[in-house]
């Protein structure tokens, strides 16, 4: 199957909900996150570059997938855009306070119970995560200034490095119109989707810890 969108938008900025659209405008199966956390076998790919800092093997890693969204996908966006040259590319994007006060109240904490969570492929998950976030914020996600330096600098980065006829700038809340526009398709006869909340992350994380 041939990669026909990539995603290159940090995750916790609307990734989960743009999923579920593609999937709508029959764009998937897309890899996401979420498909991790459903399939151990997806994680080895990933883990491995991150611990090697080795290109991942897309081949492997996207086998059987028409679009990706979401880390650790969106942390290879260069990568990606040069091994499916012919795949669309959206850039997903909200404001900076909002974004990081999500990750502060969804990702971190999830990265800090690393090798709490069940099942325990999900370990392995916070761990990639982890070594992926250290390295994307140069260890310093928890300096305000820092972080917002690198998530702006990467917005930017990719508007100036995709061609203007290749990617789609989609800030949270969007809705349909400009999605479908970007593809040449009818907007379709339903509410553009939401997922992965706040409080839908925290209750998963709760619900999946590991008892001592």
């Amino acid at each position: 199957m041939t990669l026909e969108v990539i995603g290159a938008g940090m995750g916790r900025t609307g990734t989960e909900s743009l999923r579920l659209a593609l999937q709508i405008l029959d764009l998937g199966p897309c890899h996401h996150m979420v498909e991790l956390r459903a399939d151990a076998a997806l994680v080895p790919p990933w883990l491995t570059a991150m611990q090697s800092g080795a290109t991942p093997d897309f081949d492997t890693a996207l086998k059987g997938f028409a679009s990706q969204l979401d880390w650790p996908g969106a942390y290879y966006w260069r990568e990606l855009a040069d091994w499916a040259p012919n795949a669309k590319v959206i850039l997903t994007t909200r404001g900076f306070d909002g974004w990081y006060a999500s990750m502060q109240q969804t990702i971190l904490p999830f990265v800090a119970l690393k090798g709490r969570h069940h099942p325990p492929h999900r370990n392995d998950i916070a761990e990639f995560v982890d070594l992926m976030l250290t390295k994307q914020f140069g260890g310093k996600l928890d300096d305000p200034a820092h972080a917002k330096a690198v998530f702006e600098a990467h917005i930017e980065t990719v508007k100036a490095t995709i061609p203007n006829d290749r990617l789609l700038l989609l800030p949270v809340g969007a809705g349909w119109r400009p999605l479908c526009d970007f593809f040449g398709l009818p907007v379709p006869d339903a509410d553009y989707p939401s997922g992965n909340t706040t409080k839908d992350f925290q209750d998963r994380i709760a619900a999946n810890l590991r008892e001592d």
